[in-house]
């Protein structure tokens, strides 16, 4: 019990520090604003539905929950429910990409915390926690040994690490497929319908986070896995019907609701951004066959050696499995043969990453339903080796992997902000030494006290390198890569402007700009130019091109900001 304890204090404290270091605002503050365009646009959209829903309910006088059981009561109750939460707005308009689960879960978190850019990324980050805190007690009871080990791989290894952190629907798929998917396993071991629960419950939540992707994975993965297994009534006995009445009334709700006051959402999230997605390179997302493995590769960091390691012996194991259940003789009298979860876990890992490398659009967030199993496979495989030991070959290369990272982390701030390919010759000798250093704890240190000191040894370089890039070069990251601090100078040298323009500006910092705002950001290209006073971002460089837009206005430089290469003007009315 006392060891049990010790453990998941442990794993409270790396979970902790890794998922929320640097994120939120009491625990090394929230380091860098959002980036990317898909992490403003997703917290803008869940800002507007907020303020939509809070308007409804003032119009109503009412909650959610209700102040009695009278009609009127209920009625108003309903309508400041509906009010805002069932159509994703965006400036405005709809915006039927994606369903509403991330989008509720921000703005449960806005109301609570208030609207930031970290409060946006609660709803990734808990969304990790509550996978990384159910998979430990799932393995701790039906998989004992490598429960922490496969809990700490999950929570570090790079993809992991940095879609808990996103402000984007990611996680939102991720962490309830693989919950639901441990509780399906669960029930097959046990036969107990309890566990069925978690599949129809967390499948469902994760219908409503990114669609029908969600239920045709789990059933792909379960189908294969019985199919191989040749146990096609545990499919039959997976049809459970409470089960099925749970899913359809979290799931259709929302999707019948939505179609009903948005005619084309069908066509515009079925067809368009899940068929089309898949078969057509409509959204400029082309990446090559072999695109995945690199994503794997370098998500799964720095355990990758040991990962790919773990992955060939569950697929020897599989196949072993596979071929012994062909002479059936071996089986007389038994209902099934040897450990089954290795096989689960490899098909798992693999479906996603083979099904999404046939697709014509790629993005790394894809595949993300298959690292879990990886960190699982990988932690029970630590495990099993603990008394025999590490080869030295896989210790070697897990230490140059670790070294490898340390090395590379250590020069991120040097490129990302200095944009410089080759440093100082006193950086570059410093990232060197730490990044030996960091590899030859890691082989010393499990040598020397055995395999159950690797995970220890692999965890400290990286807590140094989060406080480094977050605690120390956090700030420099955000003025370079976020939007926040050029719309705080913009506030500040103007704090009456009541229009933003921007020509030429990448888009992830018009989404970042807009929602820092808290408005819609004119683009000079296809909405003209305002007729009124406005303020216009745009590439330093690009002035020249500026004034063919501005020809007749009077203007005046506002601010320049050298770390992304911006000016911003003030352009007066014509005269």
């Amino acid at each position: 019990m006392g060891y049990t304890a010790t453990e998941f204090v442990v794993l409270l404290l790396f979970v902790g520090f890794f998922l929320f270091y640097g994120l939120i605002p009491i625990f090394g503050g929230d380091q860098l604003g959002l980036v990317g365009a898909d992490e403003p646009r997703y917290a803008q959209i869940a800002r507007e539905m907020l303020a939509a829903h809070t308007a409804t309910c003032d119009a109503v006088h009412a909650s959610i929950l209700p102040n009695s059981l009278r009609a009127a009561s209920l009625r108003a109750s309903y309508q400041c429910l509906m009010g805002g939460t069932v159509t994703p707005i965006l400036y405005g308009k709809p915006w039927l990409e994606k369903p509403a689960l991330y989008y509720w879960r921000a703005m449960g978190y806005y109301r609570e915390l208030g609207v930031y850019d970290w409060t946006a990324r609660l709803a990734s980050a808990t969304g990790a926690l509550a996978l990384i805190i159910l998979a430990f007690l799932h393995l701790k009871r039906f998989r004992p040994g490598g429960h922490l080990d496969a809990a700490l791989i999950m929570v570090s290894a790079i993809a992991m690490f940095a879609f808990s952190r996103g402000a984007s629907t990611d996680m939102q798929l991720a962490a309830p497929f693989c919950i639901g998917m441990l509780g399906w396993y669960a029930w097959y071991e046990t036969g107990k319908k309890f566990w069925l629960f978690d599949l129809y419950f967390f499948g469902a939540a994760a219908t409503l986070a990114k669609g029908p992707v969600a239920p045709f994975l789990a059933l792909s993965i379960i189908c294969l896995f019985l199919g191989l297994r040749r146990e096609w009534s545990a499919l039959r006995r997976t049809i459970w019907i409470p089960g099925i009445v749970l899913y359809l009334v979290m799931v259709l709700p929302w999707y019948i609701a939505v179609q009903r006051r948005n005619p084309t959402f069908l066509n515009e999230f079925f067809w368009k951004h899940n068929l089309e997605r898949y078969t057509t390179n409509l959204y400029h997302h082309r990446q090559p066959f072999y695109y995945y493995l690199v994503v794997l590769i370098l998500g799964m960091m720095p355990w990758t050696a040991l990962s790919v390691r773990a992955l060939v012996d569950g697929l020897s194991t599989s196949f072993a499995e596979w071929k012994a259940r062909s002479k059936r003789q071996r089986y007389v009298g038994h209902v099934r043969a040897g450990d089954a979860f290795p096989e689960f876990l490899v098909l798992w890992a693999l479906f996603p990453i083979i099904f999404f490398s046939f697709s014509d659009s790629k993005l790394p967030g894809y595949i993300l339903p298959s690292m879990p199993p990886l960190a699982i496979l990988t932690g029970d495989y630590l495990f099993r080796i603990r008394r025999q030991g590490i080869s030295n070959w896989l210790l070697y290369t897990h230490g140059v992997l670790t070294a490898v990272l340390t090395f590379v982390l250590i020069l991120c701030p040097q490129y990302m902000v200095y944009q410089r390919l080759i440093p100082a010759a006193g950086i570059l000798s410093v990232a060197i030494v730490l990044g030996i250093a960091a590899g030859l704890m890691v082989v010393l240190a499990t040598r020397h006290y055995g395999v159950r000191m690797l995970r220890l040894v692999t965890m400290i370089p990286l807590v140094i390198l989060l406080y480094f890039l977050l605690g120390r070069n956090g700030r420099l990251l955000d003025l370079n890569y976020s939007a926040r601090p050029l719309a705080r100078e913009i506030q500040q040298a103007d704090p009456n402007a009541t229009v933003v323009a921007e020509f030429n500006v990448r888009r992830d910092l018009v989404y970042g700009l807009a929602f820092y705002r808290d408005q819609q950001i004119v683009s000079y290209t296809s909405g003209g130019v305002p007729e009124g006073e406005h303020l216009v971002v745009f590439p330093t460089r690009d002035e020249p091109l500026l004034e063919n837009y501005l020809k007749g206005r009077f203007t005046q430089p506002l601010l320049l900001y050298q770390a992304q290469g911006l000016s911003v003007y003030r352009v007066y009315p014509r005269s």
